[in-house]
């Protein structure tokens, strides 16, 4: 089990029950499922869109899905059914391993960083953030990447509201910017 999954069975739930916020144990919030997602230049050749897919891949310990333009758009020279990027959806052991890896490895490795911002919930208490190079994860070895590609990653929680979302991520050990 990860120790990030046993944190949170054992002191996190137990956070949240003292704040009297939640009448019943299911109402507590939880972790989904968390997505990555990386778009690719449609100009670029076919080795990029696989070696992005692959690095993708090495981060996450999943084969990543492929993303294709819904429509065309002549100003961006795309067509319908090109391929744009790639997704991940992480549930479970992985997402958890995921998130361990973001928190203690992947975000204390960015140059300058003072935290994450606590603006980036959607209202609904999913969080999301973009990270500006794969090569800030330790399975990509920065000597061998061509091409530096940005990331999103997007945190869905069953929490209802941003702030419960909020609480739920900084007792997970989320390093977010002190206001």
């Amino acid at each position: 089990m990860s120790m990030l999954k046993e944190k949170y069975q054992t002191e996190v739930v137990e956070a949240l029950k003292k704040t009297g916020r939640f009448p019943s144990v299911m109402d507590l919030p939880r972790l989904s499922k968390i997505v990555l997602n990386i778009g690719v230049n449609t100009q670029v050749d076919r080795d990029t869109h696989k070696v992005a897919m692959d690095e993708l891949a090495r981060i996450t310990g999943q084969r990543p899905a492929l993303t294709k333009a819904t429509r065309s758009v002549s100003n961006f020279r795309l067509r319908e059914g090109m391929v744009i990027g790639a997704k991940v959806t992480l549930r479970g052991r992985r997402m958890y391993e995921f998130l361990e890896r973001l928190i203690h490895a992947t975000l204390p490795g960015i140059r300058d960083f003072r935290g994450l911002s606590r603006k980036s919930f959607d209202g609904r208490g999913n969080y999301s953030l973009g990270l500006k190079e794969q090569a800030l994860f330790p399975e990509i070895e920065a000597d061998k990447v061509k091409r530096t590609q940005g990331m999103d990653i997007t945190i869905v929680t069953t929490a209802t509201t941003d702030a419960d979302a909020l609480e739920l991520l900084k007792l997970l050990g989320m390093p977010f910017a002190t206001v």
